[in-house]
């Protein structure tokens, strides 16, 4: 595609703009480790929340979701429970809350607070750096090709060429792209840190959301509800389902029909029970060690951090689904009306690539630039708090631990900048490896299915278990670890999913052989936690003791209570969803009962989880002021 002058100047003024804001934010970000990577912790809850939906939005799951959502139609909205989209709900019940009174910098400083010192606590410490690490380096490969498959589609090759002093081999040219683009979001994110990455994130989701209203404006008009009926397959406009999908394509689109055969949603009960049994175990655990977290311990308050991760459903989903949908709209009139079936039967074309191509097509000069400055900032913001997180464990639980206690401030900033820069580079360089979409889906897979599966059982434990000490989180996480990268070369990825019982298990198992090898967590230790924590979960001795030291402090009694609210809040999630859906498919019955559906769980979740949010922190703070 050709880029009209217009759209070039549109997606040159945002990255001037990205890049001015890291220089201004340079000074104060530089004022301390807490500073540059937590904000001081003084941003408001709604700027973190819009910071770390944007995170979310990135640009390569979004042109996955763009394919689903052709594909699947509304059974795309299960899907994401792979991830699972959900976690943001126990979030917000309770988990941020828990997390957010830890009051430390990185989730391996967390460990400190529950394991306490010794061998069991060390060992755990270096276990989580390395998951940070493997997680941080995955996500940036992933992002990285992502965004220079991309671009390449825009910005022609000859172009850029007569720049480039060396020959680049066709299949390496999305890597040239990728190294451009990462480089200014690696910039900007090194100068000014949290406080960069929340300002930025601020700018490009307000792009995000306009880009996402002109594309379902450009869909809706150009595709009315009758070519939608008249093309897409029975069952498609429906969220609910029987044993086996039922959507076929097959006196439509036979590619298509090969391409769905291979992938582990045909049978869609077993694969939403399965993805609901991981989900569930894998929100429990908590937030993964990367930009989620660091945005939950950016809040000025335990009950900021609940609002926040709240909040990231209601900014997310409505702009992001709208989006997505509209392209869904486009992708049906380009296959339906514009030659489509005949160019992906001849080309073989990935179908993730049905994205850009559905730009190049049919959105005009100008509005291109705007979207595609939007999809540039998905994938900015993604990469940026990925980076992030990576400098916040090396400096913090390495450099000022093991190497140079006494650092200085400036010392620890600029160490910051060269382990920003390493991280990225070794990215790329593993994204090398990543030469076509599968290699993209293969990766993306291997994380959420396989590496994340290993990293559950040791991560509930540490919030739910008393006798649960150092020695078995690090078996436990190293034993999941291990079994995620043997079935990354054993296992299909289409079967990742099946799997996770046996990944489960041998974590499992390695956390309780570990835990039983060695002593339980001082006492100390465990009532200093369990005081600050305030966990529910097989917590009675550790209680009991707290109770007899602190006999003002109230326990938590509030299991059956959050597991309403997040029955209640995944329900309310997912009317987030499908509104959008329904409102660019113009299903008028079906949009009005998921709004009332949408107003009915908002009212339970105030009265049942807002309202005690708000009576328990005003309680818990005069509980803790008594402590000191």
């Amino acid at each position: 595609m050709k880029l009209h002058t217009a759209d070039l100047l549109i997606i040159y003024a945002y990255l001037i703009a990205m890049i001015v804001i890291g220089l201004i934010l340079k000074k104060r970000a530089a004022q301390n480790m807490d500073s540059y990577f937590l904000g001081g912790k003084s941003l408001p809850f709604y700027m973190l929340g819009l910071s770390n939906a944007s995170g979310m939005f990135d640009i390569t799951g979004t042109m996955l979701m763009v394919y689903w959502a052709f594909a699947y139609g509304f059974k795309s909205l299960w899907i994401p429970w792979l991830w699972p989209v959900f976690n943001q709900i126990f979030l917000m019940v309770y988990l941020s809350v828990w997390l957010r009174r830890s009051n430390v910098l990185t989730g391996a400083e967390w460990i400190k607070t529950r394991f306490g010192k010794g061998k069991g606590s060390t060992l755990s410490h270096t276990i989580v750096i390395v998951f940070a690490l493997l997680n941080v380096l995955g996500f940036l490969s992933y992002g990285f090709i992502g965004i220079g498959k991309f671009m390449e589609i825009f910005i022609s090759w000859e172009v850029i060429s007569p720049f480039i002093p060396f020959n680049v081999p066709a299949e390496y040219v999305p890597h040239v792209y990728g190294i451009f683009f990462t480089t200014i979001a690696t910039f900007y994110v090194m100068l000014g840190g949290m406080l960069s990455i929340v300002w930025t994130d601020v700018v490009q989701f307000l792009i995000m959301t306009v880009a996402g209203i002109v594309i379902v404006v450009i869909g809706m008009q150009m595709v009315a509800p009758d070519m939608i009926h008249s093309f897409v397959p029975a069952g498609w406009d429906s969220p609910f389902f029987g044993w086996t999908l039922d959507i076929d394509w097959s006196s439509r689109m036979s590619l298509l029909t090969e391409r769905m055969a291979n992938e582990p949603y045909s049978l869609i009960s077993i694969f939403v029970m399965m993805a609901l049994l991981k989900g569930i175990f894998m929100s429990m655990a908590g937030p993964a060690p990367n930009y989620d977290m660091q945005k939950i311990l950016s809040c000025k308050s335990p009950k900021e951090a609940a609002m926040m991760s709240g909040s990231v459903s209601v900014v997310l989903l409505i702009p992001r689904y709208l989006m997505i949908m509209g392209f869904a709209l486009l992708a049906i009139y380009f296959f339906k009306e514009d030659g489509g079936m005949t160019q992906i039967e001849v080309t073989r074309t990935d179908f993730e690539t049905i994205l850009p191509h559905l730009i190049t097509r049919y959105v005009p000069a100008g509005l291109a630039g705007l979207l595609l400055a939007g999809l540039l900032a998905a994938f900015m913001s993604t990469f940026a708090s990925t980076v992030n997180a990576a400098p916040a464990y090396i400096v913090n639980d390495i450099y000022l631990k093991y190497i140079n206690p006494q650092a200085s401030v400036k010392t620890q900033i600029c160490s910051s900048y060269i382990i920003s820069v390493a991280v990225v580079v070794i990215s790329t360089v593993i994204g090398f490896f990543l030469k076509d979409i599968n290699d993209i889906n293969e990766i993306f897979q291997w994380i959420v299915g396989a590496l994340f599966g290993g990293y559950i059982a040791a991560n509930v434990l540490k919030w739910h278990w008393w006798r649960f000490n150092g020695e078995g989180y690090f078996w436990g996480m190293t034993a999941g670890v291990l079994a995620a990268i043997v079935m990354k070369f054993t296992v299909p990825d289409a079967w990742v999913l099946h799997f996770f019982p046996v990944l489960f298990g041998v974590s499992l198992i390695g956390c309780i052989a570990g835990t039983y090898s060695a002593p339980p967590t001082d006492e100390e230790t465990l009532i200093n936690f369990y005081t600050r924590v305030r966990p529910w979960g097989w917590w009675k001795p550790v209680e009991e003791k707290a109770l007899v030291r602190y006999p003002h402090i109230q326990p938590n009694r509030n299991f059956k209570r959050d597991a309403f609210n997040v029955a209640i809040g995944i329900v309310w999630q997912c009317t987030l969803t499908i509104i959008p859906m329904y409102l660019v498919v113009r299903e008028q019955l079906e949009l009005w009962s998921s709004i009332a559906l949408l107003l009915v769980t908002t009212l339970i979740l105030r009265k049942t989880w807002y309202k005690p949010l708000c009576k328990e922190e005003a309680r818990y703070n005069e509980e803790m002021k008594q402590l000191k």
